[in-house]
């Protein structure tokens, strides 16, 4: 026997029975991004290297540590498995002007890759639901964006979730913010650990997102950037807030978040969770107003969030007990005559709009009873060659205390539809 090829590790198959639990909440999504007038948007998941680099930024975890990068033996090109979605998002939005026909509003779902360590909920290949708004300048897009997903939230009875807010600033208030973080933790240059050591003059402000606990305390006493925000970046932060307070979106202002990426401004939020344990962040975004020109396009604001799905899938099944139903209808037969009504029944049930699973196994009534109770339909309907012979259907209920009923098919779309 050949030795077992199994999946490589980090990235994983998604069996049917989970596989039901992704499908509700990938239609559920659908109609929220419809709901606030967000259009799909397909990239592929191999881009050129360049575009994460420029965009993410050299000095970041993810382009030095977590990128699936290799050379194309076709060309000598360094290509990248996708570690997020806005850059590719962007660059397809420019390559095909998508902006010339005024702002976009668009989303994407799909696998990502980042070379980590798996752990729950962080895997080396995971899913994102993705949202970009290109070319929006004001806050209320900004806004807008944190309220669908408390709306998103309520949809999927999700309540363990709190929002963290905060704002960078402009570029020059990044600049001035940027040495005085220099400045302070120079002074404090024996309680930098290897990594924030090795950051503090390229990308000071990724060591306020250390987890390290022993530079928790240092990391508590450094300068703020609100501190160093422009008159207009702080108007901005407040028409945010106005309208999250409005629209009763409670939140906490965190003034160390900054997030991963390089090309972040101005606002920045997380919506984090305490019940998965260190992986809390589950949905996080904020505005990206210069990266549309960094990556060749004509200068225009943006603002997008991105969400974690195996993580969501996870809160989502604490708050939704009750498995997705494989069918409405299980269907059991047993007998010549009767198998052949049977199939056609069962077209005719899925003609009516039920789903319906049709036994194939040839099993006796009972193990084929059994199988109809576990697979969380509402209804077995049963057919033996006297039901045949009589065209009728025996329609018995398997959630609740229904009587179990003997009809012709029109009666039986009734009470299955429960009318």
């Amino acid at each position: 026997m050949s030795e077992r090829i199994q999946a490589v590790r980090g990235m994983n198959d998604i069996l049917p029975d989970q596989a039901q639990w992704w499908e509700r909440f990938e239609d559920t999504v659908r109609d929220w991004l419809h709901a606030y007038g967000y259009r799909n948007i397909r990239m592929p998941v191999l881009e050129r290297t360049d575009l994460f680099v420029r965009s993410i930024g050299e000095v970041t975890d993810i382009v030095e540590k977590e990128m699936y990068t290799f050379i194309d033996q076709m060309n000598g090109e360094s290509l990248t498995l996708r570690p997020e979605g806005t850059a590719s998002c962007v660059r397809a939005a420019i390559e095909h002007n998508l902006l010339y026909n005024g702002a976009q509003r668009l989303c994407y779902t799909g696998p990502m890759f980042r070379h980590e360590r798996p752990q729950k909920g962080r895997y080396r290949q995971f899913h994102q639901v993705g949202v970009e708004a290109l070319g929006y300048a004001g806050p209320d897009i900004d806004a807008e964006q944190i309220v669908m997903c408390a709306r998103l939230w309520r949809t999927l009875g999700i309540g363990d979730v709190a929002l963290e807010l905060n704002t960078l600033g402009d570029s020059a208030a990044r600049a001035r913010f940027r040495e005085r973080l220099i400045n302070y933790f120079e002074q404090h240059a024996e309680v930098l650990d290897a990594d924030a050591k090795r950051r503090l003059h390229s990308n000071p402000m990724r060591i306020l997102d250390s987890k390290n606990p022993q530079m928790q305390a240092l990391i508590a006493g450094a300068p703020r950037m609100l501190d160093d925000i422009d008159d207009v970046s702080r108007a901005h932060f407040e028409g945010v807030q106005a309208l999250l307070q409005a629209a009763d979106v409670p939140y906490t202002l965190n003034t160390r978040l900054v997030r991963g990426l390089d090309y972040y401004n101005r606002t920045v939020f997380e919506w984090v969770t305490g019940s998965l344990g260190a992986q809390g962040t589950v949905c996080a975004g904020g505005r990206y107003d210069g990266l549309v020109e960094q990556i060749g396009g004509k200068p225009a604001p943006a603002c997008g969030f991105a969400m974690g799905v195996e993580r969501l899938l996870e809160l989502m099944q604490h708050a939704q007990p009750d498995a997705p139903r494989v069918a409405d209808v299980y269907l059991v037969h047993q007998g010549t005559a009767a198998a052949r009504f049977a199939f056609a029944i069962a077209e005719n049930l899925r003609n009516d709009g039920f789903s319906v699973v049709l036994d194939c196994s040839g099993a006796s009534f009972k193990s084929q009873m059994k199988k109809a109770d576990g697979s969380g339909a509402k209804f077995a309907v049963i057919i033996g060659d006297d039901e045949a012979a009589a065209q009728q259907l025996t329609v018995k209920p398997l959630r609740g205390n229904g009587e179990q009923v003997r009809c012709a098919l029109a009666q039986a779309v009734d009470l299955i539809r429960g009318q």
